[in-house]
């Protein structure tokens, strides 16, 4: 697989599940929003997160070159698993078009070095 990282630092955000998306968080080069009855769960750009808010931050992106086809099998399971190997965790977030890997700051050194290892190409 290709992979491509974005530049900034994410965190990923907890709010209430009866709260509006704020406009804060619809910003940037990626975000993502996700509800269910129990959150609104945001991942956004760290430096765009107010005060105030429960965030774990420190995530870096790493981009599935795409767009990948429905069809497709094990993409995720490779590249998680490559990872697990290496004792890196990993978050995911899927999209219609890609899958989107989020490590944590710490870890994305050993994350490139593990995926380029398994013959995968990262473009940082």
């Amino acid at each position: 697989m290709n992979l491509s990282v974005l530049k900034d630092i994410y965190g990923v955000c907890r709010l209430k599940p009866d709260e509006a998306v704020p406009a804060w968080a619809m910003t940037g080069e990626f975000y993502t929003v996700s509800k269910t009855f129990e959150e609104l769960s945001i991942i956004c750009e760290a430096s765009l997160i107010p005060d105030g808010i429960q965030v774990e931050l420190g995530w870096m992106v790493m981009k599935v070159e795409g767009p990948l086809d429905f069809a497709l099998i094990g993409i995720l399971a490779a590249l998680s698993g490559t990872l697990a190997d290496r004792g890196v965790s990993i978050f995911a977030v899927s999209t219609f078009d890609t899958d989107y890997l989020l490590v944590k700051e710490k870890d994305y050194k050993n994350a490139v070095e593990a995926l380029r290892d398994a013959g995968h190409l990262v473009s940082q």
